[in-house]
């Protein structure tokens, strides 16, 4: 996290309320406003990631609701999944086999793939 956007958070923020990943959701108090709407931010726990910011959150952040939605909105239906953040350039990306970092041996061809060779 920056020092600035700490520094501007405690001077013209105030805290709204926190999600289950750590993520602390702020906006900014009377008369700060842009675009004619109080600005919203949001200071993440660990790594800064958008993907970490889940459905209910992200419909205030942008405004699509006045107030943050409800727990009872945040409640997972039993056919959903849990929230993961985006995995892309951690050890824990998804890796198909013939990666590289898999081995790097890749299945042999069937033979229904004729190369083109020029004339």
């Amino acid at each position: 996290m920056n020092i600035g956007t700490l520094i501007f958070t405690w001077m013209t923020g105030r805290q709204v309320g926190t999600d289950e990943f750590g993520n602390k959701y702020y906006e900014s108090r009377k008369g700060a406003k842009l675009h004619n709407r109080p600005r919203r931010w949001c200071l993440f726990k660990g790594d800064a990631e958008a993907s970490k910011v889940p459905p209910e959150w992200h419909a205030w952040i942008h405004h699509m609701t006045p107030e943050p939605l409800t727990d009872a909105a945040a409640k997972a239906k039993p056919w959903q999944k849990t929230h993961q953040p985006n995995l892309t350039g951690t050890i824990h990306a998804y890796r198909p086999k013939g990666h590289d970092f898999k081995g790097g041996k890749r299945a042999e061809a069937t033979g229904d793939y004729e190369a083109w060779s020029p004339e």
